[in-house]
């Protein structure tokens, strides 16, 4: 470095040993009064002489712009979350998120009665792998926008634009072909059960299925897209914003748009059995275009192509819950309206850790290799939640979430009358467990897969969060239902409340 500090500036004894580095192409200004030339012949053949005349030099490398290299995550200005900044950013969302919940459960609880659910309880075993949807799609759209926001890669206008229509024609590819496979198992699933096979019923299901995932996904992904640009805009975290509301709204759009569309199939049965084969014929015909739309993007062209295994595996994961609740319901209908709240809660507060794992990994390591500071995969449980690091403290902070939220969501359900089981402190006791478990469990979970997926190359933000829902789908319907179990043994039986 020269006198005074400057670390442009070289004097003659320091730039002899680095004379040979001055990468080629570099734009070279000369102070002292020395010339281009003189610089030049200087650089080819320097003499002792013309070091001593020359005590200066001046050096600039100019750097390529924005638009030939992008900005590495180590560049990106890091915003230090403090405790309560996560939670305040995470708790009102979260909160009108499970209001949402709550409201889906009020709805199944309701439509559980419906002729079309009594006669195609098929329905039931579908539901979680719907509801799932908005892990498997909304949650992950969220989370791969999410991150491509805080890595500064939607500053642009026109990078926006690209990316999103990428994506909604993403979600709606992935929606189509989901809601088509989750009514097939829905229907293998009931079989075990039934020993008929009713084909105007399957091509209900699947009808049924394809349209609400359908405009379900179309709906959640624009207003997905409307609050991370918000978010983006105002120096919000949208990981921690973005996927809560997802979760909020989610439900209560599926089961709605399920119900009804269910019904009015199933009235069209005997006026108009046209209409279910011709809804699922043209669908599939339009699936090619959302396909080139999909491809206009690069990293949706990627999930396009890599992005199927999460999506059907969660499925299939979903769809086992929903054989849970499909012979639970029948004994304990108390269960309906408390289903959607648990695993709900439970999907929600785990997509936005991880979200936020994925952000870190993509701005402090390169795909396949963990950051340095990013500890060891499979760490102690108790560890995982006391360690002081961004990790762990908002695993603490949603793990706190559970108890006040699942408290305020119950009330609701119990001010409204909703339900058929009556509120009682034992209830509540075993309820708060098995949330608590629930959501303990996945938190643990989640930092170990995305660690491994990350190794192998997978991006989690595509990945991890349709794993990890469905994963808390089929853990919060088994262990509520094991709950009811223990609460009918224990003698706490009433399901009188709301008949």
């Amino acid at each position: 470095m020269g006198k005074g500090g400057d670390v442009n500036s070289f004097t003659a004894s320091e730039l002899r040993p680095r004379k040979k580095m001055v990468p080629q192409g570099t734009d070279i200004r000369v102070g002292g009064g020395a010339s281009g030339s003189d610089l030049v012949q200087l650089l080819k053949s320097p003499t002792d002489a013309d070091f001593e005349k020359m005590t200066h030099i001046q050096m600039d490398i100019l750097r390529p712009s924005d638009s030939e290299v992008s900005m590495e995550p180590k560049d990106l200005p890091v915003i230090k979350e403090t405790f309560w900044t996560i939670s305040v950013q995470v708790f009102f969302p979260f909160l009108i998120a499970g209001l949402g919940m709550v409201g889906a459960g009020l709805v199944l609880d309701i439509v559980q009665h419906w002729d079309v659910f009594q006669n195609v309880s098929a329905l039931f075993v579908m539901v979680p792998a719907l509801l799932g949807l908005k892990g498997n799609l909304e949650m992950t759209l969220a989370s791969r926008m999410s991150t491509q926001a805080n890595l500064g890669k939607m500053d642009n206008s026109t990078d926006q634009w690209s990316m999103i229509r990428g994506n909604l024609a993403l979600v709606q590819v992935q929606a189509i072909v989901v809601g088509f496979l989750a009514s097939i198992v829905a229907v293998i699933m009931s079989l075990s059960g039934e020993d008929v096979f009713y084909l105007n019923k399957a091509i209900l299901l699947c009808a049924s299925a394809i349209v609400t995932a359908s405009f379900a996904s179309l709906i959640l992904g624009i207003i997905m897209v409307a609050v991370i640009l918000f978010s983006h805009k105002y120096n919000i975290n949208p990981d921690n914003v973005a996927t809560p509301i997802a979760a909020s709204l989610g439900d209560l759009t599926t089961l709605a748009l399920l119900s009804g569309i269910a019904t009015l199939l199933y009235n069209s049965l005997g006026r108009q059995p046209w209409l279910a084969p011709s809804i699922i014929g043209a669908y599939l015909l339009v699936i090619p275009v959302f396909v080139w739309a999909a491809r206009g993007h690069c990293t949706t062209k990627e999930v396009l192509t890599t992005g199927w295994v999460p999506v059907l595996s969660a499925m299939v994961i979903s769809s086992a819950g929903g054989v849970i609740l499909d012979h639970t319901v029948k004994t304990y209908n108390g269960i309906a309206v408390f289903q959607p709240v648990i695993n709900g809660v439970g999907g929600n507060l785990v997509a936005v850790q991880a979200s936020r794992l994925s952000t870190w990994l993509h701005r402090n390591g390169s795909l396949g290799r963990l950051p340095l500071n990013a500890g060891t995969i499979c760490v102690n449980p108790i560890s995982a939640f006391c360690k002081d690091n961004d990790h762990s403290r908002t695993a603490r902070v949603l793990l706190m979430l559970v108890v006040p939220g699942h408290l305020v969501f119950t009330m609701a359900i119990g001010y409204l009358k909703a339900g058929h089981t009556s509120i009682t402190p034992i209830f509540m006791i075993f309820y708060l467990l098995v949330a608590l478990l629930q959501v303990y469990l996945l938190l643990y979970i989640a930092q170990a897969m995305i660690y491994i997926m990350w190794q192998r190359r997978t991006d989690p933000d595509s990945s991890a969060i349709p794993y990890l829902t469905a994963i808390g789908d089929l853990l919060g319907t088994g262990l509520l239902a094991l709950s009811f179990h223990l609460l009918f043994l224990l003698g706490d039986g009433d399901t009188d409340l709301g008949d």
